[in-house]
């Protein structure tokens, strides 16, 4: 358990509303500006705000350069008296709401809007990986690998070699999210997605296969983080924040990642949140690859360490099954709109614990617990961030 934690204050009085998604697209030549603008608007036209009225903003994006945050005020003509960067992938989501929530309560904004988004020009992932991280640049295009496919391979066959996982495991997580992603309207996987479909794809880089892998696209994804009083004053459905914690760079020691932050900190998390993992309605994990999701399974406490392979064999992972995970299909059936996949799971959460959900609802979903995971600099991911959230009329 983290020390300290006793010591932290809940976040009661502010809470998170309003999520908006920006139709993904599979190449876009539009500008990273362009997808966080039209979630912009559209947070303003589903919530009622102007803009003179957003006083924060937080943004998300790799392909916004040279431009950052500062950048977006001038473009969208805003004005804020707090603003913030999160260049942090998949775990912006969560780091994101945890800052804004923290900037609302302090009484440093009244109204953050929460913005990831990113192009997808067709060379745009190309461009991206010459220049996403020094480690990168001198250890890996040098042998020439150019993306995360090898690292990942390294990474997933030390899992199955570790832990005994197979294919067929990893298999039931993409099957039950593309099954939940065939009804969720955003979804560029349209197709049903069989086990043997999955076992028979073609190898990308062993053991990882085509369906293992996240399809980069275009989109954008967003919310707003305002005080409770407000949400109610605009009669708009909310989310109230029971606990959040964040980790970067946990277990520099360990030769392979087999483990992320979230196991230094779950107790906090379910201690802060006054919940236990048994309660949870469904899990969002961030899911570029299927072990990821694995081991966010394992090290937020819903099973031991080593034991997901049976825990998703003894589970029903999809929107009415026993454990749904991923309930829009997560970016492995959704896209990997860039930044904007480590708001997917958190934007989807808020839909459905306000009973919004674009896709098929989770019966009386009071509770969830959503799970980021970023930056791969080189051999491992070092963002790790997670929260649990609450339907406005839960108590914690």
């Amino acid at each position: 358990m983290s020390a300290g934690h006793n010591n932290r204050h809940s976040y009661d009085g502010v809470v998170a509303a309003a999520p908006v998604t920006v139709p993904y697209e599979r190449f876009s030549r539009e500008s990273a500006h362009w997808w966080i603008g039209h979630a912009l608007r559209e947070l303003g036209k589903g919530a009622g705000v102007t803009a003179k009225e957003i006083d924060g903003l937080s943004v998300s994006s790799f392909s916004l350069f040279p431009d950052t945050a500062v950048g977006l005020t001038q473009h969208f003509g805003l004005s804020p008296r707090w603003l913030d960067h999160v260049p942090m992938g998949g775990a912006s989501g969560v780091v994101a709401l945890r800052r804004a929530a923290r900037a609302v309560q302090a009484g440093d904004a009244e109204i953050v809007a929460c913005l990831a988004g990113d192009t997808n020009h067709v060379n745009s992932f190309r461009n991206m990986l010459t220049s996403f991280s020094r480690f990168s640049q001198d250890a890996a295009y040098p042998y020439g690998s150019g993306g995360p496919n090898g690292s990942f391979a390294l990474l997933t066959r030390a899992y199955m070699n570790t832990y005994g996982a197979t294919r067929g495991d990893f298999g039931r997580l993409c099957v039950a999210q593309r099954e939940n992603a065939l009804t969720f309207p955003h979804a560029l996987m349209k197709k049903p997605l069989s086990l043997d479909q999955y076992m028979d794809a073609r190898a990308i880089a062993e053991p990882i296969h085509l369906f293992d892998c996240v399809m980069p696209c275009a989109g954008a994804e967003g919310f707003l983080v305002m005080r409770e009083s407000a949400a109610q004053a605009q009669n708009l459905p909310y989310v109230r924040i029971l606990s959040t914690i964040e980790r970067h760079n946990a277990f520099p020691d360990d030769p392979i990642q087999l483990r992320g932050g979230w196991a230094m900190d779950k107790d906090e998390l379910w201690a802060m949140a006054g919940v236990a993992p048994d309660t949870i309605d469904f899990l969002q994990t961030y899911d570029d690859y299927p072990v990821i999701s694995m081991m966010q399974i394992e090290d937020l406490g819903f099973c031991a360490k080593g034991e997901a392979k049976d825990f998703v064999r003894s589970h029903d992972l999809t929107n009415g099954g026993s454990f749904p995970h991923n309930t829009s299909g997560g970016q492995l059936s959704v896209g990997q709109a860039g930044a904007a996949g480590g708001y997917l799971g958190l934007v989807e959460a808020i839909r459905q614990l306000t009973g919004e959900a674009l896709g098929k609802q989770v019966k009386h979903a009071k509770l969830a617990a959503i799970s980021g995971f970023g930056m791969i600099n080189y051999d491992r991911g070092v963002c790790t961030a997670a929260a649990i959230l609450a339907s406005g009329g839960v108590d914690g």
